[in-house]
């Protein structure tokens, strides 16, 4: 009887998990396994929500955007009896093992699983955050980024016409990288993160030495996991404990805070889950199937608790638990990008 192995994508969902799911059920096709998809993420495995995967069914999900398998923000750690009742589908399902989809917080159960309940589990790391940790690159955040930077030079042309200040809003939890990376590829006139303590004198001076010597028009990229003094919390929190930071507005409450400061009309815009949505970019196809690929050749090779991940550009196995280490942008990669929009005194 052949071996059966389940695959499902959980958390947020990102370009590349359709390509992921597609190199996963091909490695583990080719070797005679029956592949099974768990729908909705960790719910897929705790509910028994099964389809069966064949090569019919992923030849044509390389180039869509989200997840053929949905998911969500299911925790079996939050809930009464949910590792129980994961171990016990987990055997009702007839599984040999199971390859998990996500960022840290779904790979974090799934190392759980694996070090604490002894189920073979297998990670392949995503996030349009590009956060997590063992891994150089998560796919879904080239995607993200290439979406933003196209932004920023639409808005760019209207803060141009109007000489205003804009400001955008991005996403990235408490992890710089999409707004540094969409800064600096979009060229920005100033970049806020989380790593960085926000300086409103240092920006709105900046921003007004750029205007005294001729450029009339600002554009500021932000991330949304910033920290603005005297801020109150949203309150909302999900099945992990992170706060619902789409709710908090910092894209906007920048803009309010240098127009009073610097007495230039500016405006925010926040794009949010656009940057989530989308077919994904060759990079991202490209790194989803690989890392895809090489978590269903750890299932054939029977090496579990591991995940794949990039390291000085190979895709190679990882021990799991490196997941849960959150990788957010060193100081010298700011200290970089400050150097293009910072105006010198």
């Amino acid at each position: 009887m052949a071996k059966r192995v389940g695959i499902l994508t959980g958390g947020g969902d990102c370009p590349g998990l359709n390509p992921a799911i597609r190199g996963a059920s091909i490695r583990l096709l080719n070797e005679g396994y029956e592949v099974i998809g768990l729908g909705q993420g960790w719910k897929g495995l705790l509910e028994k929500i099964e389809r069966p995967i064949d090569k019919a069914y992923v030849e044509e999900i390389l180039w869509r955007g989200g997840t053929v398998l949905e998911s969500s923000r299911t925790n079996p750690y939050n809930m009464p009896g949910g590792v129980e009742k994961a171990k016990a589908s987990f055997k009702e399902l007839g599984l040999d093992a199971l390859i998990a989809i996500g960022g840290d917080d779904t790979l974090g159960v799934a190392g759980k699983l694996y070090k604490q309940e002894g189920l073979p589990m297998v990670g392949v790391p995503k996030t349009m955050d590009n956060d997590v940790g063992g891994t150089e690159f998560c796919f879904g955040f080239d995607t993200a980024v290439t979406v933003a930077v196209d932004a920023v030079e639409r808005l760019r042309d209207t803060a141009r016409s109007h000489r205003r200040i804009l400001v955008l809003e991005v996403m990235g939890r408490y992890a710089g990288w999409v707004a540094l990376y969409t800064g600096m590829a979009g060229g920005a006139d100033w970049i806020l993160i989380p790593e960085v303590e926000l300086d409103w004198d240092e920006m709105c001076g900046s921003l007004m030495k750029q205007r005294k010597r001729g450029k009339n028009y600002g554009v500021v990229v932000v991330s949304e996991g910033i920290t603005i003094h005297e801020e109150v919390g949203t309150g909302e929190v999900d099945a992990f404990g992170h706060e619902r930071l789409s709710l908090k507005g910092v894209g906007e409450r920048v803009a309010q805070e240098i127009e009073k400061r610097t007495g230039v009309q500016t405006r925010s815009s926040a794009i949010g889950y656009i940057q989530r949505g989308g077919s994904p970019t060759v990079f991202d196809r490209m790194l989803a199937t690989r890392m895809g690929y090489l978590a269903g050749d750890l299932i054939v090779r029977g090496e579990y608790g591991k995940m794949a991940a990039m390291v000085n550009g190979d895709i190679v196995p990882v021990e799991l638990e490196l997941a849960a280490q959150t990788r957010t942008v060193p100081k010298e990669w700011y200290e970089l990008a400050k150097a293009f929009f910072k105006e010198k005194e």
